[in-house]
């Protein structure tokens, strides 16, 4: 799924990276607020789906090579984050949904969930 089909999706607003998002493929999403988890289990090219607005969440998409990161029920994170995230190329969504919804309109869209074996 395209980055931009997700946006529109989920009604995202983008916080930082539409330029970073022309022709950026999400391969699958991967929903946790424990970041030890999304280091663990998160494959590369994934959409990180979290509650957590703080900078261990731009440290972790950066590290696990993820796709971007989605803030759900309209979270946004604070300026030293959105800093860090610029240098990386990463972008940064919110959207005001929960993240069970977020989570279950894009399985219903098809997209798969991102879990490594």
């Amino acid at each position: 799924m395209l980055m931009q089909e997700l946006v529109d999706l989920l009604n995202c607003r983008v916080i930082l990276g539409m330029e970073f998002m022309e022709g950026l493929e999400v391969t699958a999403c991967f929903a946790a607020d424990l970041m030890s988890d999304v280091l663990a289990f998160a494959p590369p090219g994934s959409l990180l789906i979290t509650g957590l607005a703080s900078i261990q969440s731009a440290h972790t998409a950066d590290v696990a090579d993820l796709a971007g990161i989605l803030y759900v029920s309209g979270k946004s994170p604070a300026e030293p984050v959105i800093a860090l995230v610029r240098s990386q190329r990463i972008p940064l969504l919110t959207t005001e949904l929960s993240m069970f919804e977020a989570c279950g309109r894009l399985y219903a869209s098809g997209l798969a969930p991102g879990v490594r074996p």
